[in-house]
């Protein structure tokens, strides 16, 4: 009846660490009536199956509950029992929660949706909306999650089903946890309390006191988080909840050794170890043998701490299950490495690799996305073990074998006739890295941050220990160094938004763009180039116009890398002209799309009638603000590309639909927004809503365009944002490059209309006179600056893809 996230990783390298489990109350098993008919072998086999599944289930036989009630479901759907069918597809939602696998949840729960809706089956449905809005939070798609769950709530309240309400306001709760609404997860978590005492449900009561102490250990309130989880054990004990008792028990030693009391950490992961064996919980004791294998690393036990991973390698051979496998084999080479075991460590994680590499295979793009971000830090940690054996170049071949595999395999399916997978498109090796350099005439800068996975004084400390940096010359010369960010006092992920806070930049675009505070501040800029810079600053290009590509990694996408200001106050823009790529192989990818263009139209969108939509998710929807100087701005443009541009009420969804797959290149004007708007992809562009459609051309429509464009400017706010993942920026310009475009300009924040149509048209100009994008972009970003010398003001866009 529960299915079980993972709340935080204190160690980033490795896999299994401290758990904070917040529980999702699953709406399957809201009755199990079983009604047995003995007049028919075929029902009476189902009706077996059935009852073995519960008993599976019970007993925490997850897999064998599963094909147990695949087998009833198949019979029953072959007698049209609509009524049995409903129930297996809920207990079969509630079962693949639990052993993670999300996307047959949702397969499954869809099924469940569509049955119950056309049978009135109001209960049904809301079972089937709360098992999606779990299966969307695992799978980072929080406003469906949200949506989900609040639909599930409304026809619980409605029908007065007072103990699934309480279910689903855990739910609901956890999904605005994950977008990091505490207040709101605490209100919703104490709502679902409330219930649960006035029903007398402790095991609901348990849930909801597991899931506020999660709430309080995410934040780093340990000691707050120990209060409530020793609530939650007290209740599991007194009612003989055998299986929550565990998890309590998991998470008071997840408290005890984030505030580094490690002997405390052992006690209790012990106990629910024992738990965990007396239950026959696989999953359980592969937690517990994890987290009893870190804390014994790091205490200098080393043989200890390789029992216990090696005891979670033989659970998942055991199993059969290659995640578990992989993680196990990853936790165990970041042992033998802490220990010196170099070489062992780098065979540990190759066989990992090549595990996580297969687990790929066939997924489609949402799936490999979800998957790669569990597997990106094992890449990683393989980077470390090479470095350490004086192998760079090798590593930086693991670095791009670690990222942005989805996106490359989107790529290469859109290039080619034939469906490739992830699986078939292989990393790029040192030669043809030095190829793809040679190809861009251009340096490529490739970074790597390397997490600290140690306890500083009981509390977590920054985001990474270093970050490695790769330069590749167009001559095919490779250097490495290395930039220490230990001493940092405040974390890199931190002082990147800082820094943007520094020149005025607000965090996410709604309205028109407006100043938070009137500076010119360049310290953290200053700062930040001293970290990513200063390092290779000697490597780079003298010439201006030579072409720097950036690769960044996580918090790294984020980084204004014009507008970073060396020692002498120079802007990183006035020395060098400036490209990023979520991976150097892309750029191999997008220089093929480059050469296939053949279309000569533009296609020009200004300011259209603005649509509405919800500030925050939950919250009342309003209408986005007009952007005037927006459509001046696609008037000018326009002019100048001889052609008319698409304003106010012309420009619907349609109308742009139906032009861009004909466009060379494509100007909007427009609104950005940065929210998944129910395709599981966030960002959005907003166009005039048209009957039956409410203007917003989302990420996910853009993906299944065939475009086949040279250039596509997304003139608004933040449309260089996204959710950043191991796989990149999963956004609007990773959607428009899938889709067949072979260069985006895009935004990293919200700018004024006046600067933003000077920098523009100014780039027009430019590119007029000279083909190549980077060289426009940066001129047109010089001509800016004197007239708006704020970086927030010019600084915002960046060129993702082909500069000619």
């Amino acid at each position: 009846m529960q299915g079980y996230k993972i709340g935080i990783s204190l160690f980033s390298s490795l896999l299994v660490a401290m758990l904070v489990t917040a529980v999702d109350l699953s709406a399957a098993f809201l009755s199990i009536p079983v009604t047995l008919a003995r007049s028919q072998n075929d029902r009476s086999q189902a009706d077996q199956l059935l009852q073995r599944g519960i008993q599976e289930y019970r007993s925490s036989q997850f897999f064998e509950a599963i094909k147990s009630w695949e087998a009833a479901l198949k019979i029953y759907q072959s007698l049209s029992n609509k009524q049995q069918e409903k129930m297996l597809l809920g207990n079969l939602g509630a079962a693949y929660l639990i052993v993670g696998n999300n996307q047959k949840a949702i397969e499954v729960s869809q099924a469940l949706l569509k049955i119950a809706q056309e049978t009135d089956d109001r209960q049904s449905t809301a079972q089937a909306f709360a098992n999606l809005g779990i299966a969307y939070r695992v799978l980072g798609n929080y406003n469906q999650a949200i949506d989900s769950q609040q639909k599930a709530l409304a026809i619980m309240q409605e029908i007065g089903d007072r103990q699934n309400q309480g279910n689903i306001l855990i739910n609901l709760a956890n999904a605005y946890e994950a977008l990091g609404y505490y207040d709101k997860a605490l209100t919703l978590q104490n709502q679902a309390l409330t219930i649960a005492r006035e029903l007398k449900n402790p095991q609901a009561e348990s849930a909801a006191l597991g899931n506020l102490g999660a709430i309080y250990a995410t934040q780093g309130n340990y000691q707050k988080a120990m209060q409530f989880y020793q609530e939650s054990l007290t209740l599991a004990k007194s009612i003989n909840d055998r299986q929550g008792e565990g998890f309590a028990l998991q998470n008071l030693g997840a408290a005890y050794h984030a505030l580094g009391k490690r002997d405390e950490a052992i006690s209790y992961y012990q106990q629910s170890l024992a738990i965990a064996k007396s239950l026959s919980n696989p999953q359980m004791q592969i937690d517990s043998l994890g987290n009893l294998g870190i804390v014994y690393e790091q205490q200098g036990d080393f043989a200890q701490a390789i029992k216990y991973h090696q005891q979670v390698l033989a659970i998942a051979d055991s199993l059969k299950a290659p995640r578990q496998k992989a993680m196990a084999l990853n936790n165990l080479a970041h042992t033998l490495l802490k220990s010196g075991q170099l070489k062992e460590a780098e065979k540990q994680l190759r066989i990992a690799i090549q595990i996580l590499d297969s687990l790929r295979y066939n997924l489609a793009d949402s799936e490999q996305v979800s998957l790669f971000d569990t597997q990106v830090l094992t890449y990683n940690l393989l980077q470390q073990v090479l470095v350490a054996q004086n192998q760079p170049e090798a590593a930086l071949e693991m670095s791009e074998h670690g990222r942005s595999r989805a996106f490359i395999a989107l790529l290469a399916k859109q290039l080619s006739s034939q469906s490739k997978t992830a699986s078939t498109i292989k990393p790029p090796t040192l030669a043809e890295i030095k190829k793809i350099a040679q190809q861009q005439n251009a340096t490529l800068v490739e970074y790597s941050i390397i997490p600290e996975d140690f306890l500083s004084q009981g509390k977590l400390r920054g985001l990474g220990a270093e970050i490695y940096i790769w330069v590749v010359k167009p001559t095919g010369e490779i250097s490495f160094r290395r930039s220490d960010i230990t001493n940092l006092k405040t974390p890199l992920k931190d002082l990147v938004t800082t820094s943007r806070e520094s020149i005025g930049v607000r965090g996410l675009g709604f309205a028109v763009a407006k100043p938070v505070q009137n500076t010119t501040s360049t310290e953290k800029l200053k700062q930040l180039h001293q970290i990513l810079i200063q390092p290779i600053a000697d490597l780079l290009p003298k010439d201006p116009n030579a072409r720097v590509i950036f690769v960044p990694q996580d918090a790294l996408f984020l980084v204004p890398f014009p507008a970073l200001v060396d020692e002498a106050d120079k802007f990183l823009i006035e020395k060098h002209t400036i490209l990023t790529t979520p991976a150097i192989q892309v750029l191999e990818l997008t220089q093929q799309k480059r050469r296939n263009i053949r279309n000569q139209q533009a296609l020009v969108v200004g300011n259209p009638v603005m649509p509405v939509v919800p500030p925050a998710p939950g919250e009342p929807p309003q209408q986005l603000e007009s952007l005037p100087g927006a459509e001046q701005e696609a008037k000018a443009i326009a002019q100048i590309l001889n052609t008319k541009a698409l304003i106010g009420k012309e420009a619907t969804k349609q109308a742009v639909v139906s032009q861009m797959p004909k466009a060379r290149i494509i100007h909007l004007a427009t609104h950005g927004l940065l929210d998944d708007f129910g395709d599981g992809i966030p960002g959005a562009i907003a166009l005039t809503p048209a009957k039956n459609d409410n203007g917003l051309l989302t990420a996910g429509k853009i993906l299944d365009l065939e475009l086949n464009a040279e250039l596509v400017i997304l003139s608004a706010c933040d449309t260089g944002r996204g959710t950043i993942t191991g796989d990149g920026v999963i956004g609007l310009s990773r959607s428009l490059i899938s889709a067949g475009v072979s260069s985006v300009i895009v935004s990293l924040w919200s700018v004024p209309d006046a600067p933003t149509s000077t920098l523009m048209t100014e780039f027009y100009h430019n590119f007029q006179q000279n083909s190549d994008k980077a060289q426009a972009l940066r001129n047109a970003m010089l001509s800016t600056m004197k007239k708006h010398p704020n970086p927030k003001d010019w600084a915002a866009f960046t060129l993702i893809g082909e500069a000619e």
